[in-house]
């Protein structure tokens, strides 16, 4: 007999995010972000390594615009890969990451300009795509 607090259902099985060659092979190659954004704006990886580079030279908003962007191309990639909102999206599988990232980067930035409840729901999504994760 199942746990009284069991979910019958299940977990959602992870959602993999397909690769995107091109712009993982620029990034790789050391191809400046801005530039590979620009030829692959559909990229989180881009978007992420931006966010990342800004965050990292002090430049908050910045960050967090560049990091709100692959976010949102990162929950279209998700959406369109049968994920509901909710389960597992894996640091694991490669392709995931940019996506994972800028999560990352929005939650620290968002931290630091004080903006509380943005920073503990993407705290909170971190932990649901992949408990290993916090911002």
């Amino acid at each position: 007999m199942p746990h009284a607090h069991s979910n019958l259902l299940g977990e959602p099985p992870a959602t993999l995010l397909p690769g995107d060659p091109g712009a993982d092979d620029a990034l790789a190659a050391g191809t400046d972000p801005a530039e590979v954004a620009a030829a692959h704006p559909t990229s989180s990886a881009a978007w992420a390594a931006l966010a990342e580079r800004a965050l990292a030279g002090g430049r908050t908003i910045e960050a967090y615009a560049y990091a709100r962007t692959g976010y949102h191309r990162g929950l279209d990639a998700l959406r369109r890969n049968g994920w509901k909102g909710f389960g597992p999206v894996p640091w694991s599988h490669a392709p995931n990451r940019g996506f994972l990232r800028c999560v990352t980067v929005l939650a620290k930035a968002a931290e630091a300009i004080g903006e509380v409840a943005e920073q503990e729901r993407l705290t909170e999504l971190l932990r649901d795509c992949d408990p290993s994760l916090s911002a």
